[in-house]
């Protein structure tokens, strides 16, 4: 297949068909150059955070290189040109997003702190106890938490839209929920967890007929759709620079003039003042009323960049190419039996979200990751959605325009043999049940070795013997599906160990029959985090407490490697684990310290 093609306009026609060069795209990103656990990159995270052309590195380079000082007010030369860029940069964003003026465009460090602007900021002014804000069952973290803290502080309502099972937002109940009391709509353009296009336009429209303000989260609908704030007319809209090739660090909120006049500003400092007395401040005018303080010049700088890049390579092109590789990628998904695709709209970005039978988006993404493919896996700061759909997450691989359908393809063929391979190995997991003279018995691991030592000596030579580092992740998975089973029962609130990326239940007893031997049972829902804690059984189980307490355990992680190869979340998740054996384990050894005449 040709690297060139010639796309045909998508949306209203405002662009011309183009040639898009998709070998041209690769060749301006640097890092698809890389190689990951020695293969090469497959980049599938795009919803979280896009890469960087080679013009946006260079942008920002140059500015520091050549034109750093800081902005606004200075007389000397490179303080005139970095203002010169600065406002060079939001003139770019005023066109990108078709502003009606300059005025209405203000810097934030990105989507989140933009929604938290206008949340602030509007309910200061315009709730009361009473109001109502609207949002949705499928908002992001961001659209969600400051809405919420706004109307506790206020008095106010949130009322929620609900989705579909495919993933839409239900426009009767949208009607039904808006009122003379909606005060606020805040609703996402694309979600990033589905893909979902949602209806703004008829959002909006039935907002303003409601006397409602209106704030679209353009955050995943940036990267991938033409933006016309004014053909909308929403009241405000926000993206982040991270999603859109920029750097990060650096958005922009669009807010019609008449709503920024009228709502205070957001933080105090420079930049935002006309004049301050002790008796009284003057706030300065738009867009500066909400720009305290130094801003994010180099990163407007690259964020003009990559818009301008954006524009260059054609959005509408863009677009096109991007909904070639979702309807490639859904058609491989759908024709493999065992996998089951989360968020069906019939209008969607390029996002696909999925779930595997029998295996944990976490091992998923693992696996996927061994063979250099980067995905998403998690709940996708979309807690309540997920919720909603009765899942914990997804694996979700999302496109962008440097994106290939070799590599869909990749990703699809490695994704069958995952499947593959799990049903073709037999768990051969420990019985968690024994029947003595009748009666049902839980069997505990016995002690791997004499002391914990010994034990982490023996699990040290077998990582020496594995060459590398997927090769250890394949020891680990593999250890995680043979793990001793955990008793149903076992699995409540007091077990859970919080603050994991997985679900994890961990239970410990002094072994009966003994005054100090600690073992215990744990059980996560992916086989990764099995595998640590089948490490951490024959470490711990079976072992005297005194002797638990005395292992030296960061220092065993850090010889294994697993301090700077398991993810920061992982780690976490692990030294929580440590840390609830290890409690147990000192409390035992206080106990058995401790006379009995003395205990309570």
């Amino acid at each position: 297949m040709s690297m060139v093609t010639t796309l045909p306009t998508v949306g209203k026609g405002r662009e011309p068909a183009r040639t898009f060069d998709l070998a041209r795209a690769r060749g301006d990103f640097p890092i698809l150059r890389e190689k990951v656990h020695g293969k090469p990159l497959v980049y599938l995270d795009n919803a979280a955070s896009t890469q960087k052309p080679r013009v946006v590195i260079d942008a920002i380079s140059h500015y520091y290189e050549t034109t750093h000082a800081n902005v606004h007010r200075g007389v000397h030369h490179l303080s005139q040109a970095a203002t010169q860029a600065f406002e060079d940069a939001r003139v770019t964003v005023q066109n990108f997003l078709n502003a009606h003026c300059l005025r209405e465009i203000i810097f934030t460090r990105g989507a989140t702190e933009a929604i938290n602007l206008v949340a602030h900021c509007f309910s200061q002014a315009y709730l009361q106890p009473g109001d109502e804000v609207l949002i949705s069952w499928m908002e992001h973290h961001s659209n969600i938490v400051p809405w919420q803290m706004a109307c506790q502080q206020r008095g106010a309502t949130l009322k929620v839209v609900p989705v579909t099972e495919a993933g839409e937002l239900r426009m009767d109940e949208f009607e039904k929920l808006l009122s003379p009391r909606t005060k606020m709509v805040a609703m996402g353009h694309v979600s990033n967890s589905l893909g979902t296009v949602n209806p703004v336009k008829r959002i909006i429209e039935r907002a303003h007929q409601a006397g409602a303000a209106v704030l679209i989260d353009g955050a995943q609908a940036a990267p991938h759709l033409r933006i016309d704030v004014q053909e909308l007319d929403c009241d405000f809209y926000v993206f982040s620079g991270h999603k859109v090739y920029g750097p990060t660090g650096i958005g922009a909120l669009f807010g019609k003039s008449r709503w920024l006049e009228l709502i205070p500003p957001y933080q105090g400092g420079g930049d935002m003042i006309r004049t301050v007395r002790f008796e009284k401040t003057t706030y300065n005018e738009l867009p500066y009323k909400f720009e305290a303080g130094t801003p994010n010049i180099a990163g407007a700088v690259g964020l003009a960049a990559a818009l301008s890049y954006m524009e260059e390579i054609g959005i509408d092109a863009i677009t096109a190419h991007e909904d070639e590789l979702l309807r490639h990628a859904t058609e491989r998904l759908q024709a493999i039996p065992e996998v089951r695709l989360i968020g069906t709209a019939s209008e969607k970005a390029s996002v696909l979200s999925f779930l595997v039978d029998g295996i944990a988006a976490l091992d998923v993404g693992t696996r996927l990751d061994l063979e250099g493919i980067a995905v998403r896996t998690g709940h996708h700061c979309c807690m309540p959605l997920m919720e909603r759909l009765g899942i914990e997450g997804t694996a979700r691989a999302s496109f962008a325009m440097y994106n290939t359908l070799a590599e869909v393809d990749f990703f699809a063929d490695v994704l069958e043999k995952i499947v593959r391979d799990k049903s073709g190995r037999k768990t051969h997991a420990m019985s968690e049940l024994s029947v003595v003279n009748g009666k049902r018995e839980i069997v505990y691991p016995e002690a791997a070795a004499a002391n914990p030592e010994a034990a982490a000596e023996e699990v040290a030579e077998l990582f020496e013997f594995l060459d590398d580092w997927p090769q250890r992740y394949n020891y680990l998975i593999e250890l995680g599906e043979s793990r001793p089973a955990m008793p149903e029962e076992f699995k409540v609130e007091c077990n859970r160990v919080h603050g994991c990326q997985s679900t994890v239940f961990l239970h410990c007893r002094r072994k009966p029959g003994t005054t100090n031997v600690v073992e215990f049972l744990a059980d996560s829902n992916t086989d990764l985090v099995s595998g640590l804690l089948v490490l951490l059984q024959r470490l711990f189980s079976g072992q005297s407490a005194d002797k638990i307490v005395a292992f030296d355990v960061e220092a065993f992680f850090k010889r294994i490697g697993l301090d700077s190869h398991l993810t920061s979340g992982r780690r976490n998740g692990l030294a929580e684990m440590v840390k609830r054996v290890r409690a147990f384990a000192s409390e035992v050894a206080q106990n058995e310290r401790t006379p009995i005449t003395t205990r309570k």
